[in-house]
């Protein structure tokens, strides 16, 4: 028979978070930071890497916790029935309707998954949804004030990725208005609104500190990632790239869809290949919000396999065309 304190004991020892592996992390690095720097220093090569690194890091981390801390606010405070409040009845027009609402909510990626589909199962049309899951973490004021940033003197570039971006959230949702099926959908969304209690403020808090954690860590390797590129890869990988544009586009477009970063950081691990036009890089930060690795996961979690694998390819398919007319119309072959 187990005895009752030992029972008690076991259920009270704390688990392993994310948080005490960062706070774990970040305790080491303040330790050997003198040995880092020391081993970085001895090394041209690495030097520029680090620079690289810490460039796109210090540059993308503001927008990263102001991104957060809204989009915290959000699932605390704001409800979905906010938004379906303002639908329009018809179909055509809800989707206009919701793909310009992402403008007013700034989140990642990652947030709007769970509030699409709470917008779907409070009889949202499904195209509607979409279309909002697909905008708001690409057009949102955070993530073009951080563009705006990433990319000075180009404000073209901030233009061409909202046009791009809404113009790939719209034509889904008209895709999916014309061609969807409801059976294609088949996972619930679990009740995520109450798992941390009644409490807003609790709510907020640990939302925020999961979005943070996540975001960050896609960011970390977004930098290493880039940094990466600009010491391994030769120069003239790249000057082929930017010769063949079409080339340079898928991939591009592939690498959004492989590194998965925040929306809100993206812009400044894109500014950093400026070794490549501008369109392609304007390619690159219209496919990672719409498709990437841990978008796909979430959505298979929250609508179902069968969704993903017919959601996701064409939804790269149309994220291409769409940033590739409108980095033409706005930035031309640059």
């Amino acid at each position: 028979m187990v005895d009752a304190n030992t029972d008690t004991r076991t259920r009270a020892r704390p688990a392993v978070s994310s948080m005490h592996v960062f706070a774990t992390l970040l305790v080491l690095g303040i330790a050997t930071g003198s040995d880092i720097a020391r081993w970085v220093d001895s090394s041209p090569a690495l030097k520029t890497g680090a620079t690289v690194f810490t460039g796109i890091f210090v540059q993308a981390t503001p927008f990263l916790v102001l991104g957060v801390l809204v989009s915290g606010s959000i699932a605390a405070f704001v409800s979905p029935a906010v938004l379906r409040k303002v639908v329009p009845k018809n179909e055509t027009a809800a989707v206009g309707v919701t793909g310009l609402a992402g403008m007013a909510l700034p989140g990642c990626e990652c947030g709007a998954v769970p509030v699409s589909r709470r917008l779907m199962d409070q009889g949202v049309p499904t195209s509607a949804a979409l279309a909002f899951l697909l905008s708001a973490p690409a057009i949102n004021p955070v993530v073009l004030v951080s563009t705006a940033v990433a990319f000075p003197g180009e404000p073209a570039m901030v233009l061409a990725r909202f046009f791009g971006s809404l113009a790939t959230a719209l034509l889904m949702g008209w895709l999916w208005t014309r061609f969807g099926k409801a059976e294609w959908i088949s996972a619930r969304l679990a009740d995520r609104e109450h798992r941390h209690g009644n409490s807003k403020w609790e709510t907020f808090r640990e939302s925020a500190r999961a979005d943070l954690l996540q975001a960050g860590a896609f960011l970390v390797f977004g930098a290493a990632a880039a940094a990466l590129l600009h010491l391994v890869v030769p120069d003239w990988v790249f000057d082929h790239l930017a010769g063949q544009l079409l080339l340079s586009i898928l991939v591009m477009a592939v690498l959004a869809v492989i590194l998965a970063l925040c929306s809100e950081a993206d812009a400044f691990v894109a500014a950093s290949m400026s070794m490549l036009p501008l369109l392609p890089r304007l390619v690159f930060l219209v496919v990672g919000p719409a498709v990437d690795v841990k978008l796909m996961a979430m959505q298979a979690g929250s609508f179902g396999r069968g969704f993903v694998a017919r959601f996701a390819p064409l939804t790269f398919v149309v994220a291409i065309v769409c940033a590739s007319v409108s980095g033409y119309a706005f930035l031309g072959a640059r």
